[in-house]
């Protein structure tokens, strides 16, 4: 069995730098990433990487995969250049 999910919101902070969230939950987003990559469906992806079932609540299961997905998404195109840079 994986890791255990950490905590989560409903919705990643959305912010124009990396936040404490965003390092906290790096490997939640690159599962994300590699889910959406390989073609899962999004109600597989919510439930195994965060753990919530889709038929019990299908809008915020949504809501909850699609957020997470567009911050992961961030972070592989302009999030990953701060965690080169050493922090202050």
């Amino acid at each position: 069995m994986g890791q255990p999910t950490p905590s989560f919101l409903d919705e990643p902070p959305i912010s124009q730098s990396l936040t404490a969230y965003d390092r906290e939950h790096m490997a939640l987003y690159m599962r994300l990433i590699d889910s959406a990559r390989d073609g899962a469906a999004w109600q597989e992806a919510v439930q195994t990487i965060f753990g919530l079932d889709p038929a019990h609540d299908p809008e915020r299961c949504r809501h909850v995969h699609d957020s997470h997905l567009a911050r992961a998404r961030w972070m592989t195109e302009r999030g990953y250049r701060e965690l080169a840079r050493p922090r202050q």
